[in-house]
């Protein structure tokens, strides 16, 4: 289990190794590794999701390993308050950054070994604090920085606790 502990309040995930391990594995390393301190949710889009994992409160954009495989078509879906990895339009283009589902995406979920039917690979989900990730939700966004849906107060990830 991962606790993000934000300014916002404490999100707890729970991985699924079972089912993604190349991404549940991928993911608690970079937590290990305390990537994921000091960064924040730059993307925020009401009723769809909050994504974080990649940029400083200064929108830097943090260096990251590797790319990984995309697990998508192992079979979890993108509903609400899963946890799934934020990739560009390549299907396998995967790294560090993530979002949490605020309501449930179908057509994020594989339906095909295509680009555009890969998906995004849910790997995890809330199992406390999904209220905190509603209250992130509702943030006042705009363009900040050359990007889109940026809250205009940064929503940090404080500290990161991985209990075992």
């Amino acid at each position: 289990m991962i606790v993000f502990k934000t300014n916002f309040g404490d999100i707890e995930i729970t991985l699924d190794f079972e089912t993604t391990p190349i991404t549940a594995k991928n993911f608690l390393q970079y937590c290990q590794d305390g990537f994921y301190q000091g960064t924040i949710f730059h993307r925020v889009i009401k009723g769809f999701m909050v994504q974080g994992g990649g940029f400083t409160a200064k929108m830097k954009e943090k260096p990251t390993r590797d790319t990984i495989v995309n697990e998508a078509n192992k079979g979890l879906k993108n509903t609400l308050g899963t946890i799934a990895m934020a990739r560009t339009d390549a299907p396998h283009s995967a790294s560090a950054q993530f979002f949490i589902n605020v309501t449930d995406n179908a057509f994020l979920d594989h339906f095909a070994t295509t680009n555009e039917g890969w998906g995004y690979c849910a790997f995890g989900k809330v199992t406390a604090g999904i209220e905190v990730v509603h209250a992130i939700e509702k943030a006042k966004t705009g363009m900040v920085a050359g990007h889109d849906d940026v809250p205009f107060d940064p929503i940090v990830i404080e500290a990161v606790e991985i209990n075992t």
